[in-house]
């Protein structure tokens, strides 16, 4: 009875992981589509909807997982704060499956929009999927779009480790999905111009993969053709730890001894 206890609690926690990536997807290239496509709104709605779109996701998973909906996250908190290492692998497919659907609905609910503004489903409007380096026409390279990823995510773990610590000044558990909304856009208004800041491996590569599938054949290249998915997956999952383990080097040890941390683990 225990053990078939823990399978559904685990079925429901990559539930809730699936769930909350494809909230935070809707919004967020919804509103690429919306911008790009329909010429409506500009680059600070798009922060705005995106820190929307996650501050919602984690609202939908925020009690059964801690919302990570990013494996940047997955994989700090597996290193840092004790989450279970057989539950990330699981958790990365979950977030990227739900990335994937949520953008094929994105795609299917633009169907006209895409092909009118850009009827070759080129790089001109690919960016309402993925990420490309100076966002398809600023003169950043791989490598420039690579080192922006490592800052970003290293930033948003750094912040995220220190919300969720309740030894520091963690917001309360109502206040916490807001706070996180607000950091990304504070990140999206920041460090957007360089990579369009992914700074989450399933958030890149979930809409990349669903875009190739319906049309978009050059979704694996960059602007200047060389191989690029891989940049919006490795920077991110390096800064992540850059960033947690900063946070824990050096905030978390100088904290108060003796008070529960949000560890933002689910039971095993």
């Amino acid at each position: 009875m225990a053990g078939r206890l823990n399978r559904m609690g685990h079925r429901g926690e990559l539930i809730a992981e699936f769930a909350g990536t494809a909230v935070l997807i809707l919004f967020g290239a919804g509103v690429v589509a919306q911008v790009v496509a329909g010429e409506l709104g500009d680059h600070d709605s798009i922060a705005w909807a995106w820190g929307i779109g996650v501050m919602l996701g984690v609202y939908v998973a925020g009690r059964t997982t801690g919302a990570h909906l990013n494996p940047a996250v997955t994989l700090g908190f597996a290193l840092f704060r004790g989450f279970p290492w057989p539950k990330v692998l699981p958790y990365v497919v979950a977030q990227t499956a739900g990335a994937f659907l949520a953008a094929l609905i994105v795609r299917w609910n633009y169907t006209e929009l895409l092909a009118m503004a850009d009827p070759g489903h080129t790089i001109k409007t690919q960016i309402v999927f993925s990420t490309l380096p100076g966002n398809g026409t600023l003169p950043v390279g791989l490598w420039g779009g690579l080192r922006d990823q490592i800052i970003g995510t290293a930033i948003l773990l750094f912040v995220i480790f220190a919300l969720s610590d309740t030894a520091n000044m963690a917001p309360s558990a109502n206040m916490g999905p807001f706070v996180i909304g607000l950091l990304i856009v504070g990140i999206g208004m920041s460090f957007g111009a360089d990579a369009g800041y992914a700074i989450n491996p399933a958030r890149d590569f979930g809409p990349r993969l669903a875009s190739f599938l319906t049309g978009y054949g050059g979704a694996w290249r960059d602007q200047y053709g060389d191989l690029y998915f891989w940049v919006p997956i490795v920077g991110p999952l390096i800064g992540g730890v850059i960033g947690a383990g900063l946070y824990q080097a050096c905030i978390a040890r100088y904290l108060p001894q003796g008070e529960d941390r949000d560890t933002v683990k689910p039971s095993d």
